[in-house]
């Protein structure tokens, strides 16, 4: 918890204990809606439902579109039916159905049965969607005009309706099919004439937008690319069914990241906060990749059992094998790094598999000779054995070479076979470069040495 949150945590405290519930709406009324969902989660039960109740309606249900899970569910049981249905009703209609799909079932029917005719179907609509699909995350709550209209009825109908829209700075032009021909700012309403019409000052060529079932992730990168704030949603027909605004897109961007970082460390996704997530479903997410990396890792084991006699007749040989297998790891995991956060960001794609290869194939050259010739001269100046210093030099030239390669067409052999890129990351890449390095290892090691 921030110092800051702490201070109006206090503040707030010292109101609700001093019964000064005055000045508690006052001060709340000030506080950012993401800022009191901060402090909701800091107060105890009966000072939450104090907190509550003296902010604002539109403010409440603002904050509540930023609780998590645990303390929605906390909170519904403890307002009574006619708040609950006022506040859903104040909700817009992606953040009411995000939550609705995040709770139990006895809460959602409770909280269906308090909203509106109105509130309830959009929610419905909403949750027919896939849930990894643009129509997922999209608001049914725009602003639309039509070609016909001037700018002045444009105006007009904007003050009528724009309170309970997501966004207003972006208008959509429909027809009378409700398909999308066009789109206008605000901006540009404000710089026309009153008498222009909508039809003749709109942008109408190359209207860029999503489909309901299109993938969430690509919708947000739409949004990066672009720098929009809102993206119209249509359905196959092109109808105009939603938008989606770039908060959405930012939350897309973050669960996505946070995907790819567990998968990259091994874990199967967890959609919970790692506070509120127990300790056997932790426990269960981390063990099925743990249980497959050490059963592949016993390839590393058998490699050395076939080659115990080599190591047997020099055991000096045994001391660089740590060294050669951390050194390949991390070589891997450099490269998959990158080509998975290039694949990511859309910077490299499928079809750049063989500028990948040759790319990683001139770096790994470059950096496995350096570290090659360092490692053979620090070795010799030891050692002074000049075999044994070549053969950790030509070793390691190898191992490096196999690891980039390998770090950098994993994410895209990944990606070509329809699999997340971030499954093929430092664990998985570890893993196999450590079983090349020990075979590069011993079977140089046999010729140089004639062991």
């Amino acid at each position: 918890m921030t110092e800051h949150i702490e201070t109006l945590v206090e503040i707030i405290t010292d109101f609700i204990r001093g019964k000064k519930i005055k000045e508690l709406q006052d001060f709340a009324a000030d506080i950012n809606s993401a800022d009191l969902a901060d402090i909701m989660q800091e107060l105890d039960n009966e000072q939450r439902v104090v907190l509550f109740r003296a902010l604002p309606k539109d403010l409440a249900a603002d904050a509540f579109s930023y609780f998590t899970p645990e303390l929605t569910e906390e909170l519904v049981s403890l307002l009574s039916d006619p708040e609950l249905g006022v506040i859903v009703d104040e909700l817009f209609l992606d953040d009411a159905a995000d939550m609705v799909a995040e709770l139990p079932a006895d809460v959602v029917r409770r909280i269906l049965k308090n909203a509106s005719d109105d509130t309830r179907s959009g929610i419905n609509q909403l949750l027919q969607y896939q849930e990894d699909s643009a129509g997922s995350i999209m608001t049914t709550e725009y602003i639309d005009l039509s070609a016909d209209m001037t700018v002045e009825e444009s105006f007009k109908h904007i003050r009528e309706v724009g309170m309970d829209k997501e966004t207003i700075y972006t208008c959509y032009v429909v027809d009378n099919k409700e398909t999308l021909i066009g789109v206008v700012t605000v901006k540009t309403l404000l710089l026309s004439k009153y008498a222009d019409k909508i039809g003749d000052i709109m942008s109408s060529a190359n209207i860029i937008s999503v489909s309901t079932n299109d993938d969430r992730e690509h919708v947000a990168e739409i949004f990066q690319k672009y720098d929009f704030i809102a993206l119209p949603v249509v359905d196959s027909e092109n109808h105009l069914v939603g938008i989606v605004t770039v908060d959405d897109a930012m939350e897309v961007l973050e669960e996505e990241n946070t995907e790819d970082f567990q998968k990259m460390a091994a874990m199967l996704p967890i959609d919970e906060p790692y506070l509120s997530t127990g300790v056997i479903e932790l426990a269960k997410k981390r063990v099925l990749w743990l249980m497959v990396l050490m059963i592949s890792a016993t390839l590393s084991g058998y490699i050395l059992t076939h080659y115990q006699s080599v190591f047997a007749a020099m055991p000096a040989l045994i001391a660089a094998i740590p060294m050669l297998m951390d050194t390949g790891g991390n070589a891997g995991s450099q490269s998959s790094t990158l080509i998975i956060r290039g694949m990511a960001v859309g910077e490299l794609k499928i079809t750049d598999v063989l500028k990948v290869l040759f790319k990683e194939l001139r770096v790994s050259l470059l950096v496995g000779g350096t570290l090659a010739v360092v490692n053979a001269l620090y070795k010799y100046i030891l050692s002074g054995d000049l075999l044994l210093s070549i053969t950790l030099g030509l070793s390691l030239f190898a191992t490096v070479i196999f690891a980039q390669t390998i770090g950098g067409m994993l994410p895209i052999l990944a990606k070509s076979l329809k699999l997340d890129p971030a499954l093929m990351a430092s664990p998985i890449v570890t893993t196999i470069v450590d079983a090349g390095s020990l075979t590069f290892y011993f079977g140089i090691a046999k010729t140089v040495m004639n062991l």
